[in-house]
C-alpha cells in the first residue's frame, strides 16, 4: 500500500510540473530578414497569429523590439515601414497568453533601448522608487549634520516611525487576518487596537508572538514581506 501511495504522489508530482506554465513556450532565434519572405510558407506555420515578443537586429546589435499578437504579419510589415533596411535578422520568443507580455516588453526597452524604439514601455501598476530613495537620503543627511552640531534627533528619524499607517496581514490557520499598522506603531486588528505588533499578534494566537515576524506589508505591489523589515529602514 505504502508502495502504491508513493507512486501516487511521485506520478501527480510529475504532472504539477507538466502544468506549470511557462512564458516562453516556443522561439526562433537570428534568422535573416530574407528568408521572412523567401520561406513565408514555413515561417507562417510557426509565428501565425501567435502572441509573443520579437527583436530586429542590425549587424548582431538589437535595433528593435516589440510585441506582437501576430508576429508574422508584424515582421512582414517591418520589411515596409521606416524600418525598412535598416534590421538583417531577427528572433522570435512565442507565448500562450499575453498577462505579461506588455511589462516585459517594457522591461526590455527600458533596460536595452533600443535605437528603433521611439518610446519607453512603462510598468502598470508599479511604484518608482526615485521620490522614496530622495526621502531616506534626506533624512539620513539630516540626522548626520543634527549629531555633527551636537543637535537632537528628530525622533522620527532616529526611531524609524512610519510616515503614514499601513495596511497589514498575517496567515493565521490557513486564512488571512487584518489590520492596520499606525505611524506610532500600535496595531488595530479585529476592532481592537493594540500597543505594538506582538501585542497584537499575541491577542490573535493566544500564546507570546513576535509580531514583527507574524505581520507582513506590502513592500511594493504585490509584493508582500514581513514588517520586521520596516524596523531596518
Amino acid at each position: 500500500m505504502a508502495v502504491w501511495l508513493r507512486m501516487i504522489r511521485g506520478n501527480m508530482a510529475k504532472m504539477a510540473k507538466r502544468k506549470k506554465p511557462r512564458l516562453v513556450t516556443q522561439y526562433l532565434e537570428n534568422l535573416a530578414s530574407d528568408g521572412l519572405e523567401a520561406h513565408a510558407d514555413i515561417v507562417r506555420k510557426f509565428v501565425s497569429r501567435r502572441i509573443g515578443i520579437y527583436a530586429l537586429y542590425r549587424r548582431g546589435k538589437l535595433y528593435y523590439a516589440g510585441l506582437a499578437s501576430d508576429l508574422q504579419w508584424r515582421l512582414k510589415h517591418h520589411l515596409r515601414d521606416r524600418h525598412k533596411n535598416r534590421w538583417d535578422t531577427f528572433s522570435v520568443y512565442l507565448t500562450i497568453g499575453d498577462q505579461h507580455l506588455r511589462e516585459l516588453e517594457s522591461l526590455i526597452l527600458r533596460v536595452m533601448q533600443p535605437p528603433g524604439n521611439k518610446q519607453l514601455g512603462r510598468f502598470s501598476g508599479a511604484q518608482d522608487l526615485y521620490r522614496e530613495f530622495n526621502r531616506q537620503i534626506a533624512n539620513k543627511q539630516r540626522a548626520e549634520r543634527a549629531r555633527l552640531f551636537g543637535r537632537e534627533v528628530e525622533e522620527s528619524v532616529e526611531s524609524g516611525l512610519l510616515k503614514r499607517s499601513i495596511i497589514v496581514r498575517a496567515r493565521y490557520k490557513g486564512k488571512l487576518v487584518w489590520g492596520r499598522m499606525r505611524k506610532d506603531r500600535r496595531v488595530r486588528s479585529r476592532g481592537k487596537l493594540y500597543s505594538s505588533p506582538s501585542a497584537a499578534a499575541t491577542a490573535i494566537r493566544k500564546h507570546p508572538t513576535n509580531g514583527w515576524s507574524f505581520w507582513e506589508y506590502q513592500r511594493s505591489p504585490g509584493d508582500w514581506v514581513t514588517i520586521d523589515c520596516l524596523r531596518n529602514e
